[in-house]
């Protein structure tokens, strides 16, 4: 493998407009500030998604809502200084109860239902021309049980492991095997009982009491986080970017409960799971180009 240019690159992928500006965001926002390319894949348009901005929920804006998400997008990657490419698929939905054994139905032309060689396709296209040395998703579960989410996981799989090879898919561009592969781990345990105590030593309303009180983290995932990059003086960026979707995020809402000085001091780095690596780097790790600069 030969590296065209000197320059560091970044892919992160994920299902819908505003999953990039609420997971990684501020990892982003500070490697485009370095000099790093950084694209952000999206792999639905966020179609079937609810308008949850009680503020945006408005007949004009539902009867326009694959618009207005494709322009929130613009403004968010405006803000963060990246790239942005749609996989282009389409949205499926989150049916009450769906889970991937649930066998509820889920629309014909979801995502989630494309073969999974053929939905990888286009992100290996992408991976081949872009030529990333690393690459972001969703865990096995997809952070959360949603179809799209689990699907961008197994299409981020497929496709990390196949780029590099010449022997699949044939006429998508010459191989190119990123070397390090990641998944985004946002809500872990520790992470909300540093910003829940912290919020009640301020003595201010902790939007996590109620986790809290329910004790119930069978589900977390805090001990594989391997990688915490430090980027709390991107917060500002990050939470413009979240704001630009405004279908999306009420502004007065739960994302800015705690305020970001709060954050910044509490827990100052987002986090993530190394998968996958080509080369020799040393755990845990503080920089997901660790072992590349």
């Amino acid at each position: 493998m030969t590296n065209p240019s000197s320059k560091l690159r970044l892919m992160c992928v994920h299902a819908h407009p505003d999953d990039e500006s609420s997971k990684g965001a501020g990892t982003m926002a500070r490697y485009v500030r370095e000099g790093i390319e950084v694209l952000v894949v999206t792999c639905t348009g966020g179609e079937r998604g609810d308008v949850l901005n009680p503020k945006m929920d408005r007949p004009e804006v539902q009867a326009n809502l694959p618009r207005i998400r494709s322009e929130e997008m613009a403004r968010a990657r405006e803000i963060l200084g990246v790239e942005q490419h749609w996989l282009g698929f389409t949205d499926s939905g989150l049916p009450d109860g769906w889970l991937p054994d649930s066998g509820i139905a889920l629309p014909e032309d979801a995502f989630y239902l494309v073969p999974r060689e053929e939905a990888a396709a286009p992100l290996v296209e992408i991976i081949r021309s872009f030529k990333p040395h690393v690459v972001t998703t969703y865990d096995e579960e997809g952070g959360y049980p949603h179809p799209d989410h689990v699907k961008t996981h197994e299409v981020s799989v497929e496709a990390f492991g196949a780029a590099g090879d010449p022997e699949r898919y044939p006429g998508l561009g010459e191989p190119w095997q990123p070397l390090k592969l990641y998944y985004n781990h946002s809500f872990g345990k520790a992470r909300i009982e540093a910003l829940h105590y912290a919020m009640v030593d301020a003595g201010l309303d902790s939007p996590y009491k109620d986790w809290m009180d329910a004790g119930d983290w069978t589900r977390d995932k805090g001990e594989r986080v391997t990688t915490r990059v430090e980027c709390a003086e991107y917060f500002d960026i990050r939470d413009a970017a979240l704001k630009a979707h405004a279908t999306q995020v009420d502004p007065d809402g739960f994302w800015f409960a705690v305020p970001r000085e709060i954050q910044q001091k509490a827990w100052p780095t987002e986090d993530y799971e190394l998968v996958a690596s080509k080369i020799e780097t040393p755990l845990p790790e503080d920089d997901l180009f660790a072992g590349l600069r």
